[in-house]
């Protein structure tokens, strides 16, 4: 029997996009459009904030760091507030 994982490890990417006179933003998609239909808030959030850490590590410009960390810190107070509602 053969047996195929087929399991993505991250269910979503963040990527920043924006222009400097409107100011930038933090923009999410699934990587997988079937992993959006069965996620509750909890699961969503969670991936949210991983996808944004991986993306900090890649982060070279002050303001993109700066926004990175801001969404990481408004996505975990979000999350609290859901957990232990």
């Amino acid at each position: 029997m053969n047996i195929i994982e087929n399991e993505i490890p991250y269910l979503v990417e963040a990527k920043t996009c924006g222009c400097n006179e409107r100011g930038k933003s933090v923009s999410y998609h699934f990587i997988e459009a079937s992993h959006g239909l069965c996620m509750d808030k909890v699961e969503l959030m969670s991936a949210q904030i991983q996808a944004c850490e991986r993306l900090l590590k890649l982060a070279k410009e002050d303001g993109e760091i700066f926004l990175l960390r801001d969404e990481i810190s408004k996505l975990k107070t979000a999350l609290e507030m859901i957990q232990y509602k």
